[in-house]
């Protein structure tokens, strides 16, 4: 916007002005010419807050949780999600927003439990951070997971959760829940049998790509993910292979999940990456129009987020909003899992980056953000 002269500042603020508004706003009208400056900004001025919660926090909750609910009893999940401060003036329930766009949770199943499977209009993904010998069942397809794997859960697909194991699994679910929500698209529906039964060989989409890159004939066609495990080990090699390379200045050694069959991500509205950040690393700042919500799978570090230090460790989760300045620094050999709504602003050709050109790329640290044990 332009430059307001002193004049039509004197104008704005005057009674003629405030009565008209005060008048039209009686009928559910609005006035632009006052509006337009707060609603049409230079650059995004998200709600949303850099925040950290952390793993001990995390896990304190997750077992109180377990003695107070389960599965059949207070809810579906057991799952308690990061509500972001500053977006707790949306209702109902800050609408679930961990960005101003994505919704992320941990979630704890214990052994012999059963999650019971249901559907709904918003995409999921997983990332196990504890755990073995729980599984989640997608449209009849049972998938066993592991520490370090990664899922994917389209939109309208039936899932739940069981456990044969003998130790409780955690993991990261991520949602659109609050875009999904603001458009007006939500639907919801229970599965009428519990959980569903499996219907082909566990771990089948698996097992049908074991050949890594290549695809099997006749899968070019799906638009819907059709590998719904991305396994840790594979995960690993793929980053060894990038170690050969110099790192990207701003991401480190990144990889990003795909769907096989399309070259897109993995999920059609969250953009999901794995990147290590060796002892010693320090990424140059940027910034970008999509946010981002970080796990922190194995490690310790911190990140500058519009200057403020929030050191993280092992379990940890936090958030850098869009448009914030935003570097990593590795105390120790560290790998980051994150979630993205990139997809959503490539789809409305929205994504702008800016580097950060002062002080050899490094932000000044103003000050440091002290984390809930």
């Amino acid at each position: 916007m332009a430059e307001v002269k002193d004049d039509v500042k004197e104008f704005m603020g005057s009674d003629t002005v405030k009565d008209f508004t005060k008048d039209i706003q009686q009928y559910n009208l609005g006035p632009l010419w006052e509006a337009i400056p707060a609603i049409m900004n230079k650059s995004p001025k998200p709600q949303a807050e850099a925040y950290l919660w952390s793993g001990e926090l995390l896990n304190k909750k997750l077992m109180e949780a377990a003695e107070i609910f389960t599965p059949e009893r207070g809810g579906e999940r057991r799952a308690i999600y990061f509500q972001n401060p500053g977006l707790t003036y949306r209702q109902p329930w800050g609408w679930a927003s961990t960005t101003q766009t994505l919704y992320a949770a941990v979630q704890l199943l214990l052994p012999g439990e059963e999650a019971p499977s249901h559907r709904h209009t918003q995409s999921a993904l997983r990332f196990i951070s504890e755990g073995e010998g729980a599984y989640t069942i997608v449209q009849g397809e049972r998938l066993f997971m592991e520490e370090g794997d990664f899922l994917t859960t389209p939109k309208n697909l039936w899932h739940g959760h069981g456990h044969l194991g003998d130790k409780p699994m955690i993991w990261m679910d991520a949602l659109d829940i609050p875009t999904i929500y603001s458009i007006g698209g939500t639907f919801f529906e229970p599965y009428a049998d519990g959980l569903q039964q499996p219907d082909v060989p566990d771990n089948f989409s698996e097992l049908r790509y074991n050949g890594g890159i290549v695809r099997p004939v006749g899968d070019g066609k799906f638009t819907v993910a059709p590998l719904a495990n991305y396994k840790w080990t594979r995960t690993v090699d793929a980053i060894k292979g990038l170690m050969n390379f110099d790192p990207d200045p701003y991401d480190g050694f990144a990889i990003e999940y795909i769907n096989p069959s399309t070259g897109k991500s993995a999920n059609p509205t969250m953009g999901s990456r794995m990147q290590h950040l060796p002892k010693g690393f320090h990424t140059k700042a940027h910034r970008h129009t999509h946010s981002v919500i970080y796990h922190a799978h194995k490690g310790s570090g911190y990140t500058v987020i519009n200057g403020i230090r929030f050191d993280w460790k092992k379990g940890d989760y936090f958030v850098v909003p869009n448009w914030a300045w935003h570097e990593h620094v590795a105390s120790e050999d560290a790998y980051l899992f994150s979630v993205n709504d990139l997809p959503i602003m490539d789809r409305f050709e929205l994504e702008q980056e800016q580097v950060y050109d002062s002080n050899n790329g490094h932000q000044d640290v103003t000050d440091e953000f002290k984390a809930v044990r």
